[in-house]
């Protein structure tokens, strides 16, 4: 059975030493440790040298395990046009002066030093996003060219090689969780954005199907265009094809709840996700890292979310088979 973790980005308003010992009551086996708020602070895994030692002692003496930590903020500096939205996810040191090729150097400078405090902190995998010069151009008017999204792709290899290169130095993988906003969005541009830093094999992605369905993508196939690709898993679930009419499919600068959108995030199993056909494919492909819920659901308080949302998934996996379920036809096998 994979572990079932949550993913502690929606509780980075809390201090870790009030979420961790509620968490274990609720019965999860460990913490997707997100780089905000308390939870895990790369600057200061990287020069207090008891930091790492003490926060693994603080989750051990809670019970909880940590298979990941995710840097998607500051990961989103990387790529982006930087502007004022910015400001608000950045920890001061990346946002700095607010130049925008300067935080985007800075944040480059972060994620690397994410990579190497993984490594001090033992955790295989940084979660995150990468950011994107060419989302802006996902709908292609005015009209534009390939050479035009071939050079935001040039840029995201340009700017994410040496990050990735930092990340083999350590033994940690990144794993890009692919989603609009970002250099990858969908299948085609997973396989574009795999293309374009020649298939690092520290690149790979944080497959939350969540960001794909609602977009009509085949998000099972997902699992099986990139099989070796799967380096962690965020479970979240979504609706899509409600709402009123007036909201398609890019939002239509609604908030998150407003009864007008076609999609929404939703609690685990209020959704339109087939989760079992997921967890097929998971197997299939041989994934058998941690489950990590990724709670996000307007309509719901996130306490009652994150225990039911437990529950949920604790109904969906189950352990692997050692043998054909068939064997028991043929009998004995007869000794010689």
């Amino acid at each position: 059975m994979r572990p079932i973790t949550l993913f502690t980005g929606q509780w980075a308003d809390l201090p870790l030493s009030d979420l961790a010992p509620r968490v274990r009551q609720l019965g999860y086996d460990g913490l997707e440790l997100a780089c905000s708020g308390d939870h895990f602070q790369v600057q200061r895994a990287l020069t207090e040298p008891q930091y790492v030692a003490d926060k693994r002692e603080f989750l051990k003496d809670h019970g909880l395990t940590c298979a990941a930590i995710s840097n998607h903020l500051v990961g989103q500096a990387v790529c982006d046009p930087i502007d004022e939205r910015h400001r608000a996810i950045l920890p001061a040191h990346v946002w700095g002066d607010g130049d925008p090729e300067g935080v985007r150097r800075r944040a480059a400078q972060e994620m690397s030093d994410t990579a190497r405090a993984a490594a001090l902190f033992g955790v295989p995998t940084v979660t995150g996003f990468t950011g994107s010069s060419i989302w802006h151009s996902a709908y292609a008017f005015p009209p534009t060219s390939q050479a035009y999204w071939d050079a935001g792709f040039e840029d995201f290899a340009r700017r994410w090689t040496p990050i990735l290169e930092t990340f083999g130095a350590h033994g940690v993988n990144f794993a890009l969780e692919v989603h609009p906003g970002e250099i990858a969005f969908d299948t085609a541009t997973a396989r574009r954005a795999l293309d374009a830093v020649n298939h690092h094999p520290r690149f790979g992605f944080n497959y939350d199907p969540s960001h794909l369905a609602y977009q009509g993508v085949d998000y099972v196939g997902f699992l099986r265009a990139f099989p070796q690709r799967i380096f962690h898993v965020h479970l979240k679930d979504v609706w899509w094809g409600r709402g009123t009419g007036e909201v398609g499919v890019f939002g239509g600068h609604t908030t998150f709840g407003d009864a007008r959108r076609m999609w929404d995030f939703r609690s685990l199993g209020r959704g339109d996700l087939r989760f079992q056909d997921v967890i097929a494919a998971l197997g299939d492909v041989g994934y058998a890292g941690p489950l990590s819920v990724e709670w996000e659901d307007a309509r719901m308080e996130r306490w009652h979310g994150a225990g039911e949302s437990l529950s949920f998934a604790r109904t969906l996996d189950f352990p692997a088979s050692g043998r054909a379920f068939d064997a028991a036809f043929t009998g004995p096998e007869e000794k010689t």
